[in-house]
């Protein structure tokens, strides 16, 4: 096919900044021809550990690096970004050439059903080697955002894809899919969970057994890190608790120990006043209250001392390990499966699966763009209106735990829960929600990946009376009672979208019960509440009906 028989919006595409001409040059060629001159190369940040003393997400203001990258700006990105996977590169040149220059409708349907299929295993070959800090920055980019071609950009999408920050400054566990890859190879971050149970393999060579058990340790040195935070929070608590008793009981001491001068007997004082004598009461129950705290606190200090020890304990048997744990192939092809089931989860059966960034299907605003400060903001956002949106429940304490957000290159519109805690450590372990990059409204696609995150946690918690208890409880009676049938948890992701981008701005969209159930399950701040019932007779009486519950609680 020659130049003048290719569709013009085509050409276009291939001549745009334009290294990529598929007639000009055999695959071979291409590859012969490969610049062998690396980037500067980094790996993604370390994985946050879960920090129970942080209260809140921090805003990021840093948004964009201030001088664009030269990382599209490269006469050999595509032949760089595709080079090195065999026959996995090779078919995808192909499929891509033929896609791109094709001019009728229903074989362009069929090689873009082909260029998914080829793009996807083209990924799974490069998935472990995103391990490698020294995997070139190119090959980064087209993980990380899908651009395998810089002349589907437009000009001002290249400038603003090129001023994105490379590394996590944010310190947030929100990871890109390079990273995610990285996080997984390394056995910083866990295989997501699946339906299927994976049978163990059996040690090849003492090597591998030794990075099984290398890795086998890492995962025990995760859960015992939340025991210790756990037993710590429960002991600052008992601590925090004993000095405010304390301080109370020498207030009233030194309140007992005044007297004041009798006129005309100096200098003899007065005895105990009738106020005073109030007071001997008052300092016996603090002193039982002291003796009750005592108990507790001996008891969470010395549950903090043993998981201490269990933590230092693996943390000392891991540093005696090997210094570099050797990638786990296994686990990337488990986990490479799970990303390509969460991409088509986050697209729908009738969305737009077609895996590489085009300017033909990203229509999105700068800040309506995935990238990682834009999600941490959002998720500040529904913090500041949802306090409890991250947090569980643990010996009647909340304990704040930001899941894992994995940001896949997808024009998809939803964001899920994949995992809402990891089944062996429900206490401090982090859950898993995954959030589309290129949707038509990023903040509602964050936002529905919460709302999954609240179900679910609200189910498990519940456990098997999840119908009856809670959160789930109350929400399944109303729709059985209002006889609505479909999917239940989408019900209320629907509800819980209002609730948060509506009702919390005083416009009143939901049921009267199913107000009343979030208000009391999922209550927004104090002040926001106070500001509410300032413009609405229906929130005013929800903050009544507050005041009663407190009013009669412990009767």
């Amino acid at each position: 096919m020659s130049n003048s028989d290719i569709d013009p919006s085509i050409a276009a595409l291939l001549n745009d900044a334009a290294p990529y001409k598929p007639d000009e040059m055999s695959f071979e060629q291409m590859m012969i021809e490969q610049n062998e001159e690396s980037k500067p190369k980094k790996g993604p940040s370390f994985v946050p550990e879960v920090d129970l003393s942080i209260k809140e997400f921090k805003e990021v203001t840093h948004l964009y690096n201030d001088t664009p990258a030269d990382w599209f700006d490269s006469p050999t990105y595509y032949k760089t970004a595709i080079a090195g996977e065999g026959s996995n590169s090779q078919r995808l040149h192909q499929v891509l050439s033929k896609y791109l220059t094709c001019k009728d409708i229903k074989d362009r349907m069929v090689y873009r059903q082909q260029v998914i299929m080829a793009y996807w295993e083209f990924i799974h070959s490069m998935a472990p080697k995103m391990a490698d800090k020294n995997v070139d920055i190119t090959k980064r980019m087209m993980m990380r955002f899908a651009v395998l071609l810089p002349s589907l950009f437009k000009p001002e999408h290249k400038e603003l894809f090129a001023k994105t920050i490379l590394d996590n400054e944010t310190n947030e566990p929100v990871f890109y899919l390079d990273e995610w890859f990285k996080g997984v190879a390394t056995g910083l971050i866990k295989c997501s969970t699946t339906d299927e149970v994976r049978q163990p393999k059996k040690a090849s060579s003492a090597e591998e057994a030794a990075t099984q058990e290398q890795q086998r340790l890492m995962q025990l040195q995760s859960k015992n890190s939340g025991k210790v935070q756990s037993a710590e929070g429960i002991l600052n608590v008992k601590e925090s608790e004993r000095s405010m008793l304390e301080a109370e009981l020498k207030s009233r001491i030194d309140n007992l120990c005044e007297h004041q001068v009798l006129p005309g007997c100096e200098p003899h004082r007065e005895g105990y006043t009738e106020m005073q004598k109030k007071l001997f009461s008052d300092i016996t129950n603090y002193l039982h209250q002291l003796s009750k705290n005592d108990k507790e606190l001996s008891k969470a200090l010395k549950e903090y001392q043993d998981a201490s020890e269990a933590y230092n304990s693996v943390t000392d048997k891991i540093a005696m390990g090997p210094a570099v744990v050797s990638v786990n192939t296994g686990d990337i092809d488990t986990e490479y499966e799970t990303v390509r089931q969460m991409a088509k989860m986050t697209c729908g059966r009738q969305g737009n699966q077609f895996p590489i960034f085009t300017r033909e299907f990203y229509h999105c605003l700068p800040q309506g763009t995935g990238f990682r400060e834009n999600v941490v903001n959002i998720l500040k956002w529904v913090e500041s209106i949802d306090p409890g949106a991250f947090c569980r429940i643990h010996k009647n304490m909340p304990n704040r735990i930001v899941p894992f957000v994995i940001l896949l290159p997808t024009y998809g519109d939803s964001g899920f829960c994949w995992e809402p805690f990891d089944r062996y450590n429900r206490v401090t372990s982090r859950g898993r929600i995954v959030v589309p990059m290129y949707p038509r409204d990023l903040k509602i696609a964050v936002l529905t990946a919460v709302a999954d995150l609240r179900w679910q946690v609200a189910k498990e918690k519940a456990s098997y009376y999840w119908m009856e208890e809670g959160l789930t409880g109350q929400y399944y009676e109303w729709i059985d009672k209002q006889k609505l049938k479909g999917d239940l948890k989408q019900y209320f992701i629907q509800d819980y979208v209002l609730w948060m981008t509506k009702e919390s701005e005083g416009v009143q969209r939901l049921d009267k019960e199913v107000r009343g159930i979030f208000w009391r399950n999922m209550p927004f701040p104090q002040e926001l509440k106070e500001e509410l019932r300032t413009r609405s007779l229906v929130y005013d009486e929800l903050c009544k009906k507050d005041r009663n519950r407190e009013m009669s609680d412990g009767y």
